[in-house]
């Protein structure tokens, strides 16, 4: 380990620092800030704040020129309330790092103090702090701020942690490892009435009962691969809660899922299709948005060759295919291969621990020491 036995216990008081006070997707300022202040520390040749958002990134420059390489973790916490009896535990109310970015934070801390004392040979290290993954909008924010194109990197590494497989255990593949996904929000119009008086009124009342099973039925949940589509209605809602009035807005919410951006292409055309023709039949108006717009994260051959070596040199176990890649869920990290060859490696937090977003889900702090050599190894067998 690049890090002495003190240095680490730091850190690992860091995280659980991080654990207590949460923010979630576009509100991470005290993270940012939080995280800026134990950055400047270690000495970084360039701090960028501001970022999409609240992202930051630290820069470390080599001695002489060379390829960007780029580090990101995710400074983002999650609105559900954390249950678990951990003397860390949130302090923030309907608040929880319960998806391990506190912990990916601290690997890249853990980076940060060992660029600090020894830095590339050549090229230069970007660690960035990425805001917002948890709604799919930081990494599109990230690469749209024009601050961003001084830090354009020539490869981007990522690692999420992953309950159900062994502690330390890491799962690699090229090509696909996560979904795309979009939450789409389809509101109807029409006209109250008394309820006495239906007939008066325009209600929504059966376009909205036939979108709930047709949505649906727009999936085929068959095995992940370049057909496989989800449809799944997350939020329905009909007038409102009183027995008077006979409704005349209805919503329905509905998540899309597919294995590639061109599968959800066709999906959202024909999903917007059927909501279009069933308002119309129902004399409905309609307005039709999107949130949480994921794309497809798909690991390229030459940043995963960098990272298996990585691994090799490290003694890490790992896996080159796996039963669980690709996986259903989604990640916003897969934008940043539209500006270079990215690769994002999966990390074993234990086969029993609970999974990411339970309520009583906690970063295994063993694994800050293993995600950082891991990336220190790919750094350095690249730059020197």
């Amino acid at each position: 380990m690049f890090l002495t036995d003190g240095e680490l216990s730091e850190i690992k008081m860091f995280r659980r620092e991080l654990h207590r006070n949460p923010e979630v997707s576009g509100e991470e300022a005290k993270t940012a800030l939080r995280v800026t202040e134990v950055l400047s520390t270690t000495g970084p040749d360039q701090i960028v704040a501001g970022i999409g958002g609240h992202g930051l990134a630290a820069v470390y420059e080599g001695v002489t020129s060379g390829p960007t390489m780029m580090i990101r973790a995710e400074l983002d916490g999650l609105p559900i309330e954390e249950i678990g009896d951990i003397p860390h535990r949130s302090t923030v109310p309907g608040r929880g790092h319960l998806c391990g970015h506190d912990g990916h934070m601290a690997i890249l801390m853990a980076l940060a103090k060992g660029l600090g004392r020894r830095r590339p040979a050549r090229g230069r290290v970007v660690l960035m702090f990425q805001p917002a993954e948890e709604n799919g909008a930081g990494a599109a924010a990230v690469l749209a701020d024009p601050k961003f194109a001084s830090l354009m990197p020539d490869m981007s590494l990522s690692l999420h942690n992953f309950p159900g497989i062994p502690l330390g255990h890491v799962l690699l593949k090229e090509g696909h490892v996560n979904c795309a996904s979009q939450g789409m929000k389809v509101v109807l119009k029409g006209k109250t009435s008394h309820a006495s008086y239906p007939e008066q009124g325009t209600a929504p009342t059966f376009v909205l009962a036939r979108l709930l099973g047709d949505l649906t039925a727009l999936g085929n949940n068959r095995p992940l691969g370049p057909d496989y589509s989800l449809v799944t209605v997350t939020h329905a809602r009909l007038g409102e809660p009183a027995f008077g009035i006979s409704p005349g807005e209805a919503q329905i919410w509905a998540t899309l899922r597919t294995l590639t951006d061109e599968a959800m292409a066709a999906l959202v055309s024909r999903a917007e299709q059927l909501v279009l023709t069933e308002a119309k039949a129902g004399r409905l108006q309609v307005e039709i948005s999107y949130e949480d717009v994921f794309h497809q994260c798909y690991n390229s051959a030459e940043a995963v060759t960098v990272l298996r070596r990585a691994l090799g040199d490290e003694g890490v176990s790992h896996d080159k295919t796996s039963s669980l890649l690709p996986m259903k869920a989604s990640e916003d990290f897969g934008l940043f291969r539209t500006v270079a060859p990215a690769a994002m490696f999966f990390l074993g937090a234990g086969e029993d621990h609970p999974r990411l977003h339970n309520p009583d889900y906690d970063f295994p702090d063993e694994l800050i020491a293993t995600g950082s050599r891991v990336f220190m190894r790919a750094i350095r067998n690249i730059l020197g």
